[in-house]
Formats: C-alpha cells, sequence, structure tokens
C-alpha cells in the first residue's frame, strides 16, 4: 500500500486496515515458523505497510 493510498483514508479506515494488516503479519509468522514461506519478502512487505500506516495515523491525529 502506498502512502498516497493511506493519506486518503480517514482515521477509522486506518486503524481497520492496521488491524487487519497486523492480523495478517502474525498469521504470516506463525506459518512462516511451521513451513518456510514460499515469498519470505512479504514480511518485510508487510512491516513496512504498518509503519506507513502508523506514521499517516500520527500525522493526522496531530493535525
Amino acid at each position: 500500500m502506498k502512502t498516497r493510498e493511506i493519506t486518503e483514508l480517514t482515521v477509522a479506515e486506518i486503524k481497520e486496515r492496521l488491524d487487519a494488516t497486523r492480523a495478517d503479519l502474525n498469521r504470516m509468522k506463525l506459518n512462516h515458523t511451521v513451513s518456510p514461506v514460499e515469498n519470505s519478502s512479504l514480511l518485510k512487505k508487510t512491516r513496512r505497510d504498518i509503519a506507513r500506516m502508523l506514521t499517516v495515523l500520527q500525522q493526522k491525529q496531530n493535525n
């Protein structure tokens, strides 16, 4: 998810997507420990998406 797409969302929508993305990351981590994920770069991409969402959320809450 690109930063531009995140900034167009409302605070509530960002929080919903953040919760869903965190759940996906936890699920992927568990699956990766049991059997290696085919594309392990998805873990890195998901972590970065979470960081982007948190950054935009903080900026919106400060304004």
